[in-house]
């Protein structure tokens, strides 16, 4: 008999990695040469969302600042190269995330779907073990729009499918999430939603079907159980 759970989908940071706060810190960095201040409080209710460029983008929009698409490609650039600095600095996988993602990978198919670099995501799994479990990894710039567009999610899904085949089907494939942005991003895809509560409480995770501390805290009969629903 097969199981009602068909695939997983990641978000990565806030989810899988504990790098939410580097992010941050490395946006600091990157602002602090243009005598631009983020604030953790603006950081986690306005921008988080976004992928690295959508982030200095809306900043531009939200405090009139003339940034032209030459200087958001800049501060990208900067802002990747002190998070590449941080990353390297710390464990950064959140507790129980290499063994939920293994088990979870030996049962049915899996990918990530971030606003993240691909190089930083790529490093991280790599030097985890975990890279050889995904079967597709999304990241910034692979799609047009970044979540909450579902376009990373549908993405990730036909990908998954090309693995998995016609059968695989949205309302039994699982995105695990950790902000609003994500969720609606999901929601769009017409996936079935987990959100963590890693980097928000649980009552600003609107959306959520189901609502865990961690990956050390969900299992799949908790999964099989939201997609047999």
């Amino acid at each position: 008999m097969s199981r009602p759970l068909q695939a997983v989908i990641f978000d990565f940071d806030g989810v899988i990695a504990n790098s939410e706060p580097l992010h941050l810190m490395a946006f600091q960095q990157a602002l602090e040469h243009e005598g631009v201040e983020l604030t953790t409080h603006d950081y986690y209710s306005r921008y988080l969302g976004y992928d690295d460029a959508g982030v200095f983008e809306a900043l531009a929009r939200d405090r009139r600042l003339q940034m032209s698409a030459t200087d958001v490609a800049t501060l990208v650039a900067r802002k990747g190269e002190h998070m590449e600095a941080l990353l390297h600095s710390d464990a950064v996988l959140f507790p129980g995330a290499a063994e939920f993602i293994r088990d979870t990978a030996a049962a049915v198919p899996i990918a990530i779907a971030s606003g993240a670099q691909r190089h930083e995501i790529v490093a991280i799994v790599e030097s985890a073990g975990l890279a050889h479990l995904f079967a597709a990894i999304v990241a910034s710039g692979d799609t047009p729009e970044s979540k909450p567009s579902p376009a990373p999610y549908r993405l990730a899904f036909d990908r998954l499918r090309e693995v998995a085949g016609d059968a695989l089907d949205p309302r039994r494939t699982v995105a695990i999430e950790d902000s609003r942005w994500g969720l609606e991003s999901a929601d769009g895809a017409g996936l079935r939603r987990v959100a963590v509560t890693s980097s928000y409480p649980a009552h600003e995770l609107v959306g959520a079907e189901l609502i865990v501390d961690g990956l050390n805290a969900l299992t799949l009969a908790a999964l099989d159980r939201l997609c047999a629903h």
